[in-house]
């Protein structure tokens, strides 16, 4: 892939996460599977405490509204105290998490309860975010060359900061300068990197955004945004003509800062 030159305008170096500095299994085969295992028992747990309460009123919202949808699993009422009664409530909403995430279904009722659930797998050290070995020293020598460092990833924030917050590496969070979700906007819309430079506070040019997916890097590059796109183990193989057309880098260490010689 050989060395790629950062644009002496840039400024701030902009993240993704999944693909990026994270392995696609990591998701795939590590919290994704996490949860299908592990929601009934932490419902069993949970049930009383109004988070969790929250979370199932959430998707009970959602299943009213997927109701005519085909397969949607319907969560009822708990209409007594019976533990026959509850068990019956609780698989009801086993059943709905396990056909939204078959249909890789992105709702907020979904994110949040998985949220809750990954920020309890961190905190007990069930799981730890994987960060690919390059990452942090290269993100350090950035950071020793005056770059600022952003993520951005369709994740939320609060996942964003459990997978830094309890990684492989350790606490990384001190690394970064900010977090962006798709709250800011879709990563695959320009506008979205306009947003994103607005808030940190400079030109799209003066950003240089790395991802593995070549529709991210079109949306940022509208934007004038710099884009390098990166290739790991496992990521979505790129058409002849996107290799010929993006800066590619395997590793964050083939990116050269011409101002941290």
């Amino acid at each position: 892939m050989g060395v790629v030159p950062v644009p002496a305008e840039v400024r701030a170096i902009l993240l993704d996460i999944e693909g990026t500095t994270t392995p696609i299994a990591f998701v795939q085969e590590t919290l994704f599977p996490y949860i299908r295992a592990n929601v009934k028992e932490y419902l069993r747990a949970h049930w009383e405490e109004e988070e969790c309460q929250r979370d199932v009123g959430l998707l009970r919202k959602q299943a009213q509204e997927d109701s005519s949808l085909d397969g949607a699993v319907p969560i009822p009422l708990e209409s007594g105290s019976g533990e026959e009664e509850l068990e019956r409530v609780i698989q009801a909403v086993v059943d709905n998490v396990h056909w939204q995430m078959s249909l890789d279904r992105k709702t907020t009722a979904l994110k949040q309860l998985q949220g809750h659930m990954w920020r309890a797998a961190y905190a007990t050290g069930h799981v730890k975010g994987e960060i690919f070995e390059d990452v942090v020293p290269a993100i350090r020598k950035w950071r020793e060359a005056g770059m600022k460092i952003y993520i951005y990833s369709s994740g939320s924030i609060e996942a964003q900061k459990l997978l830094f917050g309890y990684s492989t590496e350790g606490d990384i969070l001190e690394l970064f300068d900010g977090h962006f979700d798709t709250k800011i906007g879709p990563k695959v819309e320009s506008e979205s990197y306009r947003r994103i430079a607005a808030s940190i506070g400079c030109a799209t040019n003066n950003i240089l955004f790395l991802t593995d997916v070549p529709r991210e890097a079109n949306a940022a590059e509208e934007a004038d945004t710099h884009v390098a796109v990166v290739i790991r183990p496992g990521n979505a193989g790129l058409t002849d003509d996107e290799k010929s057309y993006y800066s590619l880098i395997s590793s964050f260490t083939e990116l050269y800062l011409p101002s941290s010689t």
